[in-house]
C-alpha cells in the first residue's frame, strides 16, 4: 500500500511548482519550456484517450550530505522511454537535451528537494492530442515531465516485508505484447488482480507468463528476485514480457561488484516451493525506482507458500544490496559505476 504520512508525503501526490512542457507536430518537436505546474487543455476527441497512445518513465533526485542534488542513472530511463515510443509508434526525444531540460527543471525547483530518506520522482510522459477518432498513430504529442516530493512507496508494521501471491488468472503481457513498455494500459490491466489480491489480504501480486501461468515475470510494477542456493536470481528479460528495469539492472551489476554470483533465466513458480522446500530459496524481494529494494516475506502459488521468511528482518543478501545502492544514491559512500549525475 502507499506510503502514509508518517513516512513523508504520500506517493505521487506532493509536487513541486514547476514542469517541463514539450510539443510534437509537423514531424519535429518544438523546444521544451519550464512553465508553472498545471493543468491541460485538451479536445474531447484527442486520440490518447480513445487509443491510449501513452508512454511514461521514473527517476529519481537524491539531496546529497553536501546539499546538492544527484540524479541516478537518467540516461537509461531516456532510453528506456524511446524504446517504449518505437514500441507504442511514437516519435523518439533527444535524450540529451530531454536530460538538460530535466536539470534546468530541477534547478528551478531545488528548494522543493526533501533532505534524506525522501527523495524527488521525476514523471516524464508523452501521450497523443491529435482530436480525431481514428486508429492510427497520432500526428501530434504532448510530452512534459512533473516532480513529486516522494517518502516511502511501501508502508507496513512488518520488516520483513510485502506478502505476495501469484496471479493465475489474469495475464500482465503475453509474448508479442507491450509488457517491455513502459506504457500507462500495462498498469491499468493490472487493477482487477492487484484489487482482488488486496482483499484476500495481499499487499500485491506476482506476475506469471501468459502462456502457461508457469513461470514469474515481475511483481506488480516492480522486477523480482530471488537469492537461489547463493546465487541473486530473477527472471530473463528474453520474453520481451517483462519490463527491463535500472534498478533491476543496477542491482545484478551491484552484486557481482561484491562477487555475488548471478543469474538471469526461466524461473518456475514450482521451482522455487521445491527450493524453498529443501532449503536453498533464502531470499526474495522486489526492486524498481519508487521502492527500491522491497523485501518479500511470503510468495503464496496456488495456495501454497513457495517462500517464507521466517526471521524478523529481511535477510543479508537483501539488506547489504539495499544499503549499498541507496548509499550509491544519496552519496553516502562512492560510486564506483559512474552512475550519479550532478544537478549543478
Amino acid at each position: 500500500m502507499p506510503a502514509s504520512s508518517n513516512h513523508g508525503p504520500a506517493f505521487g501526490t506532493q509536487f513541486t511548482p514547476h514542469m517541463i512542457v514539450q510539443r510534437y507536430a509537423g514531424g519535429r518537436w518544438a523546444p521544451a519550456e519550464v512553465v508553472p505546474y498545471g493543468p491541460f487543455t485538451l479536445e474531447p476527441s484527442a486520440a490518447v484517450f480513445h487509443y491510449a497512445q501513452e508512454l511514461f518513465e521514473g527517476f529519481k533526485c537524491y539531496r546529497q550530505p553536501d546539499g546538492a542534488l544527484s540524479l541516478f542513472r537518467p540516461d537509461r530511463n531516456f532510453a528506456r522511454l524511446n524504446r517504449s515510443a518505437a514500441r507504442m509508434c511514437m516519435p523518439a526525444i533527444d535524450e540529451k537535451q530531454a536530460l538538460a531540460d530535466v536539470l534546468e527543471l530541477l534547478r528551478a525547483d531545488r528548494a522543493s528537494a526533501p533532505a534524506a530518506p525522501h527523495t524527488l520522482y521525476l514523471r516524464p510522459c508523452m501521450f497523443a492530442t491529435d482530436p480525431v477518432i481514428r486508429v492510427k498513430p497520432a500526428d501530434t504529442y504532448l510530452y512534459f515531465v512533473v516532480v513529486c516530493v516522494v517518502g516511502e512507496y511501501f508502508s507496513g508494521d512488518d520488516a520483513r516485508g510485502v506478502r505476495l501471491r501469484t496471479e493465475t488468472e489474469y495475464t500482465r503481457a503475453a509474448n508479442g505484447g507491450t509488457g517491455a513498455a513502459k506504457c500507462g494500459g500495462n498498469y491499468a490491466a493490472s487493477l482487477a488482480a492487484q484489487g482482488r489480491a488486496s482483499k484476500e489480504g495481499f499487499d500485491q501480486v506476482v506476475w506469471l507468463d501468459g502462456k502457461e501461468h508457469r513461470h514469474i515475470e515481475e511483481m506488480g510494477g516492480m522486477n523480482i528476485m530471488f537469492v537461489i542456493d547463493g546465487v541473486l536470481t530473477t527472471p530473463s528479460l528474453d520474453s520481451g514480457t517483462i519490463l527491463p528495469g535500472v534498478t533491476r539492472e543496477s542491482l545484478l551489476r551491484l552484486a557481482e561488484h561484491k562477487g555475488l554470483r548471478t543469474s538471469e533465466r526461466p524461473v518456475a513458480a514450482d521451482e522455487l516451493g521445491a527450493a524453498f522446500a529443501a532449503g536453498k530459496l533464502t531470499e526474495a524481494f522486489a526492486c524498481g525506482t519508487a521502492a527500491v529494494i522491497t523485501p518479500i516475506r511470503e510468495l503464496v502459488h496456488r495456495g501454497t507458500t513457495v517462500f517464507r521468511n521466517d526471521g524478523s528482518a529481511p535477510g543479508p543478501v537483501t539488506t547489504d544490496l539495499q544499503r549499498t545502492l541507496t548509499d550509491i544514491q544519496f552519496g553516502r559512500i562512492s560510486d564506483p559505476f559512474g552512475w550519479r549525475l550532478a544537478v549543478g
